[in-house]
């Protein structure tokens, strides 16, 4: 299950980053504190703490006199991000697979199965909601949360990614190697699991270069 915000500030940070995955703060654009904070009903404090994380998280950057803006997304950088990406996922998904707890194990099935109903009916926002959740329980059940800090931000970017170019992606190839992954976690499979982490890495790649390709 989606953890909840436990303040203010993660309830800002969560809400924003959500607006920008899913275009509703597209690339480019700028905005004002004192907007954004009408807007989501959240305080300027708390606000500011949000933004503070996202800007560390290059999805908002400062605009001197002019207020935020949200990052444009460079194709070839995120070639880089992906190679990042492998390597902590890798590490996450063996970890989870060695340290998840029976609970986890069974959110992680429900959760293959959700995604694959999602893509069946191509809703591509509820899909995106369960592959969030996907990544914060292997997180949560991986105990690194050394790893867990430093990926978080590369899945946002990765989601942001995906709807931007979606007329590229397949959701149901997408969502059968999710299910392979989930499913290695959830047997305690380590080697299983690093492959089939590998293996989404690799479609992902793919589905950049052919973004990459429109160019």
């Amino acid at each position: 299950m989606q953890k909840q915000p436990s303040s203010l500030a993660e309830k800002a940070y969560s809400v924003i980053e959500e607006m920008i995955v899913t275009l509703k703060l597209a690339p480019g654009t700028i905005f004002s504190e004192a907007e954004l904070s009408r807007e989501i009903n959240i305080g300027r404090t708390p606000l500011r703490e949000a933004l503070q994380r996202l800007t560390s998280e290059r999805l908002v950057v400062t605009m001197p006199r002019r207020g935020m803006m949200v990052t444009e997304v460079n194709i070839t950088e995120h070639l880089a991000l992906l190679e990042t990406r492998r390597v902590l996922d890798r590490l996450i998904a063996t970890r989870a697979a060695r340290r998840a707890t029976p609970e986890h194990r069974a959110q992680l099935a429900d959760l293959a199965a959700n995604l694959a109903a999602a893509a069946r009916t191509q809703h591509t926002a509820e899909f995106m909601r369960y592959d969030r959740e996907c990544d914060q329980v292997l997180e949560d059940a991986s105990r690194n949360p050394f790893a867990a800090r430093a990926c978080a931000p590369l899945h946002a970017h990765c989601r942001r990614f995906w709807y931007l170019y979606q007329g590229n992606g397949d959701l149901g190839q997408s969502a059968t190697l999710h299910a392979k992954l989930m499913d290695t976690v959830a047997e305690g499979n380590e080697e299983a699991a690093a492959a089939a982490s590998d293996q989404l890495m690799d479609y992902l790649e793919q589905f950049t270069r052919a973004a990459l390709e429109m160019f």
